[in-house]
């Protein structure tokens, strides 16, 4: 009873049967395109969030955030972890010896890269603990020669816990039976499983074990970084090892994955974009819907005028129906999109059940499975701005229909 006019027509208008159907099927096909267009925009805004994320916390979970190493070698790696953790953006600390080679195993033969640690402090700069999936990091003692490898690369082995490997380094070693590659047996004391392409070629040992196998003289090759903030990385590496003193090298995660961040930093920003201009035009589509509208209700529009409606309130009528197009259009996306999104990975881990079939191997991809990880500013960001759109697409029809003539439209009536 107290609705304003304006308010009281433009819904009437948008819940009224009109006469014209086809006015009617392009208002829906409006709403549906805009629905669509917000749902599909934050899911897969959601997926590369979810790219995103696992790169940083599981890929850079086990890679060095930085590394400081030595010409060669480092003599005195404790010093450089003690200078190194009182800088108050490293977290942790700890050293390694690293190297490539071969590991084989049951007639198979895989390149690998192997990493020397220390049990305890790995512990405090990477995630492999925490996704043991046999064994445990702790397993690896002094001179027993044990060795830790990726779920991957124990069933591309055919290995399990507790079977032998030979491990080969690409170095020759003269004997008197001639020039022989340097090999050594291990014994599989783990097996971890980040799903990632790290699960195929990453492989850890006891650092002294590492120490006599590539003959550094139980020295340490570097010093490997954890930080508290990943893109300050560069800085705090270059800042320790200048408190250091000597000649140092540094090197980051940016130099190892940097490619791969950005990349997906970069294709989320245009499939943004692309998307967000389906968003535009399904919003735009209102403006046919209501210049169509106000070729239909012109006859309307004229007797509103002659019964004193400003051009003002006229306007204001259509721009409330192309509003409500719009934001219903909008919430049902945005209730699409994120349930969509806190869905998807299960919804595809079912069809790769259902189908037989792997989206996303750990061979091609850096991980084995479809992550989403919703951000609710992108929410509002993808909301907002399909409902600016919406509102922007009434300005012309609804000015248009405030132009009418009253005694031009009832002359023929």
């Amino acid at each position: 009873m107290f609705k304003p006019l304006s308010l009281s027509v433009g819904l009437r208008y948008t819940a009224a049967k009109r006469r014209n159907h086809f006015i009617s099927f392009i208002s829906l096909t409006s709403m549906i395109g805009l629905m669509l267009g917000v749902a599909v925009l934050i899911i897969v805004l959601s997926v590369m969030n979810g790219f995103d994320h696992e790169l940083k916390h599981r890929i850079l979970g086990m890679v060095p955030h930085a590394v400081i190493q030595g010409q060669s070698t480092v003599d005195d790696w404790e010093r450089i972890d003690k200078i190194a953790t009182e800088d108050r953006s490293v977290i942790a600390a700890a050293p390694f010896i690293q190297g490539q080679g071969m590991v084989t195993g049951a007639g198979n033969v895989h390149g690998v890269m192997i990493n020397g640690i220390l049990p305890e402090q790995e512990k405090t700069v990477s995630i492999i603990e925490d996704n043991m999936v046999e064994g445990k990091l702790d397993d690896l003692q002094s001179g027993e020669f044990g060795i830790i490898i990726g779920r991957m690369l124990a069933a591309n082995l055919r290995v399990k816990l507790g079977d032998k490997v030979t491990l080969v380094l690409p170095e020759a070693s003269i004997t008197p039976a001639g020039v022989l590659p340097r090999l050594k047996r291990f014994t599989v004391k783990g097996i971890f499983s980040v799903g990632a392409e790290l699960d195929g070629s990453y492989t850890l040992i006891h650092m002294d074990d590492a120490a006599k196998l590539m003959r550094t003289n139980g020295k340490a090759q570097g010093v490997r970084l954890l930080v508290d903030d990943l893109f300050k990385a560069p800085a705090v590496a270059e800042r320790v090892a200048r408190s250091l003193g000597g000649r140092f090298y540094v090197s980051d995660w940016t130099r190892t994955h940097g490619n791969l961040f950005q990349a997906i930093r970069m294709e989320k920003t245009m499939i943004g974009l692309l998307l967000m201009f389906i968003v535009a035009v399904a919003a735009f589509n209102i403006v046919s819907t209501l210049v169509m509208v106000v070729t239909d209700k012109t006859g309307d529009i004229a007797i509103l005028r002659t019964m004193g409606a400003t051009p003002g309130r006229i306007m204001r009528i259509f721009m409330i129906q192309g509003a409500v197009i719009g934001i219903f259009g909008v919430l049902i996306g945005t209730t699409l999109g994120v349930l969509g999104a806190e869905y998807i990975s299960a919804i595809i881990s079912w069809l790769e059940g259902v189908l037989g079939h792997k989206f996303l191997s750990a061979d091609v991809y850096f991980i084995s499975y479809l992550p989403s990880q919703l951000q609710w500013e992108d929410v509002f960001i993808i909301s907002g701005a399909g409902m600016a759109m919406s509102l922007l697409a009434t300005l012309y029809p609804a000015w248009r229909a405030s132009r009418v003539d009253p005694a031009e439209a009832l002359r023929y009536e």
